[in-house]
């Protein structure tokens, strides 16, 4: 007997932009506290912006690579962290890189509220393992 494939999260109603400034709050303070200068994005399920940061002295190509970040995670209701490994797995892992917005770098959440997208989060700035680390800390300020 195959096991179903499981399915991806709904979208959800939009993250407000109070929950978005938490959110960036949170992964701001977390780059702040081990010294990185990064640029944050949260966009709401349509993949609208909904907030943008760029912490001084965060390198400006930094701001487009949030962003993208952050769509792919909600475009693709995925961390983009799992293209990541799939790249880095080779094989056949390599053809997403055809796959258009999917985002092969670790950094990019989708946020879920009650198992529902309501947004994502992308960050940039650091290493791949460094934007993955601080996004994570943002989504915990939903959770706390």
């Amino acid at each position: 007997m195959n096991n179903p494939t499981p399915q991806p999260p709904i979208y959800g109603t939009s993250i407000t932009l109070e929950q978005a400034r938490m959110v960036a709050a949170a992964a701001r303070a977390e780059a702040v506290r081990n010294g990185w200068c990064m640029v944050v994005a949260i966009m709401d399920p349509g993949g609208h912006l909904v907030l943008l940061e760029r912490m001084d002295n965060a390198q400006f190509g930094s701001v487009q690579v949030a962003q993208d970040k952050a769509l792919s995670a909600v475009a693709f209701r995925r961390p983009t962290k799992a293209f990541h490994d799939m790249v880095a797995a080779g094989g056949e892992g390599v053809r997403m890189l055809v796959m258009s917005g999917a985002m092969p770098i670790d950094g990019g959440l989708p946020i879920l509220v009650d198992g529902a997208v309501i947004g994502g989060i992308g960050l940039s700035g650091g290493t791949s393992a460094q934007d993955g680390l601080v996004a994570q800390a943002g989504l915990a300020a939903l959770v706390s």
